[in-house]
């Protein structure tokens, strides 16, 4: 039978120095905000835990203080093992200072871990990750001194002839984890969550390890109270419960509650607004051009989420929205919000939607352009000493049948205007985004030119396609001048033949008129 105690007794009975911990939750949602915040209270009175190994597959903060922000303190994490970095600046200058171990590698390889790792298996034997920083022909995923020091986390491999890529299993001695409801026997529901993540897999995981497992719970009710087809974490996994403060156990670390995020209800929606005509639309327009009918879909967030809004200005239906946080269907939320739903069709598991994603389901996905080289490799997980993260970009762009990368030409100060159909330079950029070489390789292009894999570069003033004579040039945008625009802002030359102009229907206020 579990026990009923506070987040201070959880941690005291549960957590010892030099554990290896798994947090599970996606950016705010089902994350253990209270027992994470009583871990770094009694480290800071106490000095223990301390020595901790952190394991987490998605991004778990506000960008700020909360989330595994909490274990940002010198000491209480010696390693930490993550898929995004993004929103937990404060463990971020850990790794920066070389003060833990600090490892990257992919969100849905470390949702599979946690899977892995409850079935007895020795790891994660998969593609996902080859040729990219993960690769330990590459950086392995290593961050900084003291994981170099400690070696790589995965192995390169051979089986039936390919190469694939070993991400080895690890014990887990305590699972932190978060529910709706649990009864007092442990049971818990999800109910009125926003995704599952990879919650029941962590489970799992610890108590196959001879872990521990402490749920935080908005509330306890008496056994036999709870509609057993909403059990989703049966109580023989569970020992601890720790029922939150509201405070502490909001939806999202964006909204308390939202019961259409959780699929409780489903509510009106609202034509979206016209986007205004921005760098951003003219991206998403043309971006917005290589849909099709009934696609199941992807969008990053940033700059890729406003396809989702030109789509809906020009009255293109059947795109299917998924998330890698497991949701299917509806509108995906952004900022604190990103990884839930409004009104979504269906949510899985964390790790099930890996498998689809890794095993090729997804029909296009439109992702972040933050640096590209003249190989076709991008870059969105590390400049110079600040640690993004892959999160899923790995999972999802190695996997999808075409990938669409999406951004400015330049970054950094630039303005543009349109007239009569043609695009206006007001202000370029101060930094180039199109080097000779990225920083890190979160997608390889050469892994996707042995593929077949079509993939795309779309900015404000021109699009690129990979081929396997390397980057080309395919269009440029009406009023713009290819030398002094283009060329002379990339740092590598790319292959020139046949250049179109770009539709100029993307640079005028009216509607497109786009059709499947």
């Amino acid at each position: 039978m579990p026990k009923i105690m506070s987040a201070e007794e959880a941690v005291r009975t549960y957590i010892h120095d030099g554990d290896t911990v798994g947090f599970g939750g996606f950016v705010g949602a089902m994350v253990p905000e209270e027992v994470e915040a009583k871990m770094q209270e009694l480290f800071l009175n106490e000095g223990s835990p301390k020595a901790l190994t952190a394991v987490y597959a998605a991004g778990q903060g506000d960008s700020a203080t909360r989330g595994l922000n909490h274990l940002g303190e010198e000491g209480l994490v010696a390693r930490v093992i993550g898929g995004h970095w993004g929103l937990v600046p404060r463990l971020q200058k850990l790794a920066q200072e070389n003060k833990c171990a600090a490892y990257n590698y992919p969100q849905g390889v470390i949702s599979h871990l946690f899977r892995d790792i409850a079935a007895g298996k020795p790891g994660v034997i998969t593609h996902v990750g080859l040729k990219t920083f993960a690769d330990p022909r590459l950086e392995g995923g290593m961050l900084n001194d003291l994981a170099r020091e400690a070696g790589p986390l995965v192995e390169l491999i051979e089986i039936g002839g390919q190469e694939r890529l070993f991400y080895k299993a690890l014990p887990i001695n305590v699972a932190m984890i978060r529910a709706t409801y649990a009864d007092t026997h442990g049971n818990c529901t999800f109910q009125k969550e926003g995704v599952t993540a990879e919650t029941l897999a962590i489970a799992q995981a610890a108590k196959n390890s001879g872990g521990k497992v402490i749920v935080q719970v908005e509330n306890v009710v008496e056994y036999g109270a709870l509609d057993t087809r909403l059990v989703r974490l049966p109580g023989i996994y569970v020992d601890a419960i720790v029922v939150a403060a509201p405070e502490n156990h909001m939806q999202t670390f964006g909204t308390s509650y939202n019961p259409a995020y959780s699929g409780e209800i489903r509510v009106p929606v609202d034509s979206l607004q016209p986007m205004k005509l921005d760098q951003r639309k003219i991206v998403a327009r043309r971006a917005a051009m290589e849909l099709v009918p009934n696609a199941i879909t992807n969008l990053g967030i940033g700059m890729p989420e406003g396809v989702a809004a030109v789509a809906a200005e020009e009255g293109l239906e059947g795109m299917v929205l998924t998330t890698e946080a497991g949701t299917i269907g509806g509108i995906p939320a952004g900022g604190k919000d990103f990884g839930v739903t409004t009104n979504p069709d269906c949510i899985l598991d964390q790790p099930y939607q890996f498998d689809f994603y890794d095993g090729g389901g997804l029909d296009v996905a439109f992702l972040g352009l933050a640096q590209a080289d003249e190989k076709g490799n991008i870059n969105v997980s590390k400049f110079g000493p600040k640690i993004a993260g892959c999160g899923g970009f790995i999972n999802i762009t190695q996997n999808a049948k075409k990938v669409v990368y999406c951004g400015t030409f330049t970054a950094g100060g630039l303005k543009l205007g349109v007239a009569d159909g043609k695009l206006q330079i007001l202000q370029e950029g101060r930094d180039k985004k199109f080097l000779k070489e990225v920083e890190q390789v979160t997608f390889s292009g050469e892994y996707a030119l042995e593929k077949g894999q079509p993939v795309l570069y779309i900015t404000e003033r021109a699009v690129f396609e990979l081929t396997p004579e390397g980057v080309e040039l395919k269009e440029i945008a009406p009023g713009v001048d290819l030398q002094k625009d283009v060329l002379d802002l990339m740092d590598f030359a790319p292959i020139v033949k046949d250049v179109k102009t770009m539709d100029e229907r993307i640079f005028r206020e009216e509607r497109m008129g786009l059709t499947f």
